[in-house]
């Protein structure tokens, strides 16, 4: 059976007309603000593979989370971090996410590479410290391997990456949106996709969420499937949620105009 665990997660603060919002932070990489996004993504990815992966390992020893409750942990979290510090970073956590908003236009290219960095070293850390904790007798891989066979496991995390990526852009990058609610909507579809894929691929979506838990155990079984497919279904996802976009007006400016 797969490990059981997803991550996912974030979002992208909302903001339709972000092409300015682009040149502006792509000269200050190096700046204060740029290295306080890299922290907050850090510690938030930690503190979502911390609850998320230990989750799974509290159900493997003592059998009482089970998959509701590992879907729920995974959901919940999620939420609350957009909440906590989605207006500081965007509130990512996930390598997919930052390169799909990247390709799309919606976040700088250039700092890509160091907002990857970031979430992968707090997934790492968080796998290191329930390996710690969890030693010995109760020492169990945290991390997300195929139950089924490989191609069933790409489609799996593929098509589910898409369905977030396509659920982020809309309610974390329209302005059309009840941008209030996207902590809440984004949380739910994790919740949701980690309750029927968790059996099958562990429910990843996210590469940090499957690469820092296999470094620490030095278990790659698949991991192919998990770089490659969360990456490739979220920039489909953004994409196709920009072909129909149709405008980057406010809602009351569509209302009042009467047109896009």
């Amino acid at each position: 059976m797969a490990e059981i665990g997803s991550h996912d997660v974030v979002v992208e603060v909302k903001d339709t007309n972000s092409t300015p919002e682009i040149k502006e932070e792509a000269g200050s990489s190096f700046s204060l603000p740029f290295f306080q996004k890299l922290i907050a993504e850090m510690l938030g990815t930690y503190f979502l593979i911390f609850a998320g992966c230990g989750s799974v390992v509290v159900n493997k020893n003592e059998k009482v989370v089970t998959l509701p409750g590992i879907a729920i942990v995974w959901g919940l979290v999620v939420m609350v971090l957009v909440y906590c510090v989605g207006h500081i970073s965007g509130a990512h956590f996930n390598p997919a996410v930052t390169i799909a908003f990247a390709v799309t236009r919606r976040f700088p290219l250039k700092q890509v590479p160091a907002y990857v960095l970031a979430q992968q070293l707090g997934s790492t850390l968080a796998a290191g410290t329930l390996r710690l904790l969890f030693s010995g007798g109760h020492d169990q891989f945290a991390g997300t391997q195929p139950s089924g066979s490989d191609l069933q496991s790409f489609v799996i995390e593929f098509i589910t990456t898409f369905y977030l990526m396509f659920v982020i852009c809309g309610v974390a990058t329209d302005s059309r949106a009840i941008g209030e609610l996207a902590g809440l909507a984004v949380g739910a579809t994790i919740l949701l996709n980690v309750m029927f894929t968790g059996p099958i691929t562990g429910g990843s979506m996210n590469p940090a969420r499957s690469l820092g838990p296999a470094i620490v155990s030095n278990h790659y079984k698949g991991i192919w499937i998990y770089l490659l497919a969360p990456t490739m279904g979220a920039i489909s996802g953004a994409a196709v949620y920009n072909i129909i976009r149709f405008t980057n007006k406010p809602l009351r400016e569509v209302v009042r105009s009467g047109s896009y």
